[in-house]
């Protein structure tokens, strides 16, 4: 299972994600402290807490694929 930090700090950098979210086979999880969504899912984005560190996780990538996909966002 990949996970890296990240932090989306637009509306743009949240819609960019979500669309490398959506392109990955199977399941990308995007957690905030205590909550997770999925994050092919932008109303679930847009529910967590964007002034945070946020953490996205992928078991169908490793980690140099996710590291990859997600580079612009991460920290």
């Amino acid at each position: 299972m990949a996970k890296a930090d990240i932090r989306l700090n637009t509306i743009g950098e949240v819609k960019e994600f979500n669309h490398i979210a959506e392109e990955i086979p199977g399941d990308v999880d995007l957690h905030s402290g205590r909550y997770c969504v999925d994050a092919k899912s932008i109303m679930g984005i847009f529910s967590l807490n964007l002034g945070c560190v946020l953490t996205v996780e992928s078991p169908s990538l490793s980690q140099e694929e996710l590291n990859k996909k997600f580079s612009p966002f991460l920290i």
